[in-house]
């Protein structure tokens, strides 16, 4: 599966740590709000050099699924949206 994250500003909620998850975010110039968080996972960190990214498969107000990402060495976002049929590779 095929996935070219773009860019997005995130509007996230902080609790006891920051940018603990997503609540909505800008798209391609669009406001979407997060209905739900589907899934999330991480990788990295194990190992030194390893940056630490987070994933979250959202369904937003539109019905539209995404794959928010932060990167959190650099504290950055990307998304990429798809239909919920050619998300099945992903958890």
């Amino acid at each position: 599966m095929n996935c070219d994250f773009e860019p997005v500003q995130v509007e996230c909620y902080s609790s006891y740590k920051a940018n603990e998850r997503p609540m909505a975010f800008t798209f391609r110039n669009q406001r979407r709000e997060i209905l739900e968080i589907l899934d999330r996972w991480y990788e990295g960190g194990m190992e030194p050099n390893a940056a630490v990214v987070n994933y979250f498969k959202v369904k937003a107000d539109d019905g539209t699924v995404f794959l928010p990402v932060y990167a959190a060495d650099s504290d950055t976002w990307g998304a990429c949206g798809y239909e919920s049929r050619q998300l099945s590779g992903f958890p």
